[in-house]
C-alpha cells in the first residue's frame, strides 16, 4: 500500500500556512518517500481554508516527481472547462503524474457562493466528469444539458491527467462512475476498513459489468486524518475538540482513524492495507512536518 499526504490547507490550530510552509511541507513529504501530494477543494468551509488547486500549483517545484492530485476538485462549482484547464496546466508543469479527482462536494455553502442550486449537484456532476475527461484529452466536448458550446483545450500535456471520481461509497455513485472514470477516491473519515472493502467489492462488480478490468482500476483513500501521540488526553482532544466539530461528526465515529498511539495508528493502516487499499492519503491535523515523519515511521512498520 502506497502512502501519500494531503497539503495542510485548513487552519486546524497551527494558524494559516504560508507559501513557505507549504513548500517546506511538500519538500519534506517528497524526501520522506510519500508518493502523492493531494489538495482538497472548498470555496467556503468551517475553518479558514486556502484554495486547493492554487496551493497545489504553488508546490510543484518542491514536489519533484510525486503525483499531484485533487482529492477532490469541484467541477460543478468551478465549471468543467476551468477544472480541465487547471489539470492540463498542472500536468504540463509537473515533473510527476497528475490525478484529477472530481466530486460534487458536500457543502451547500460552496454552491450558494456561486449561485448554483445545491439540489442540482448530482445531475450536473454526472455530466461534468466526462466533460472534464474529454477536455483533458484535447477532444471536443459535446452539447449537454448543463455544459454546452464545443470547447477544445490547448496545450495538452504529453502525460494526460487521470480523471478519478470521489465518493463515500454509495452503490449509485459507484455504478455511475465505473464506466467513465480512471480511478476512485474513497473517504477515510466516512469509511472504516470494512466499509471501504465492501464498497470496493461492489465497485469491482460494476467495473466487470462495464467490461473493465478491476485490477487496472486504482483507488486511494483520502482524508485519512493523522495525529500520532503517546498522550491519550491529546488524542482525545484532537478527536473531541478539533476534528469532531470541524467535520460535524460524533467523535465516536472517527476512532477508526490513525489518531492516537503509534501502535493504534499502525494497526489502523494495517487494517486498510488488509482491506485492499492501494494507497492512503494522510492528513496531519497539526504539527505537519513532525507528523509527516511520525506517519511515515508508522507506515514503514507495516
Amino acid at each position: 500500500m502506497k502512502i501519500g499526504a494531503h497539503l495542510p490547507l485548513a487552519d486546524l490550530g497551527d494558524s494559516r500556512p504560508t507559501g513557505e510552509d507549504l513548500h517546506r511541507y511538500a519538500s519534506s513529504a517528497h524526501d520522506l518517500g510519500y508518493t502523492t501530494l493531494a489538495a482538497n477543494d472548498h470555496l467556503l468551509w468551517g475553518r479558514p481554508w486556502l484554495d486547493g488547486p492554487t496551493s497545489l500549483a504553488s508546490v510543484i517545484s518542491a514536489a519533484g516527481d510525486m503525483t499531484l492530485a485533487t482529492s477532490v476538485a469541484l467541477p460543478v462549482v468551478r465549471h468543467p472547462v476551468v477544472v480541465a484547464k487547471t489539470l492540463t496546466t498542472l500536468a504540463s508543469l509537473a515533473a510527476g503524474p497528475v490525478v484529477g479527482g472530481l466530486g460534487p462536494g458536500s457543502s451547500s455553502a460552496d454552491y450558494a457562493a456561486v449561485g448554483i442550486p445545491f439540489e442540482e449537484r448530482w445531475a450536473r456532476f454526472d455530466e461534468a466528469l466526462p466533460t472534464v475527461r474529454t477536455l483533458v484529452r484535447g477532444e471536443p466536448t459535446p452539447q449537454g444539458t448543463y455544459y454546452g458550446a464545443e470547447s477544445r483545450l490547448a496545450p495538452i500535456p504529453d502525460r494526460l491527467p487521470e480523471i478519478w471520481f470521489g465518493s463515500w461509497g454509495s452503490d449509485r455513485r459507484l455504478t455511475a462512475m465505473a464506466a467513465v472514470a480512471d480511478g476512485w477516491f474513497a473517504s477515510a473519515y466516512n469509511a472504516t476498513p470494512q466499509q471501504y472493502h465492501e464498497a470496493r467489492v461492489r465497485l469491482d462488480g460494476h467495473l466487470q459489468s462495464a467490461d473493465r478490468e478491476p485490477d487496472d482500476f486504482p483507488d486511494a483513500i483520502a482524508t485519512m486524518w493523522l495525529f500520532v501521540t503517546d498522550s491519550r488526553s491529546e488524542s482525545e482532544h484532537m478527536l473531541i475538540d478539533v476534528l469532531g466539530p470541524t467535520l460535524n461528526r460524533d467523535p465516536a465515529q472517527l476512532v477508526h482513524l490513525p489518531i492516537g498511539s503509534a501502535q493504534h495508528c499502525s494497526e489502523t493502516l494495517a487494517a486498510y492495507a488488509a482491506a485492499g487499499a492501494h494507497e492512503v492519503l494522510l492528513w496531519p491535523i497539526r504539527d505537519g512536518l513532525h507528523q509527516l515523519e511520525r506517519g511515515m515511521d508508522v507506515a514503514s512498520s507495516l
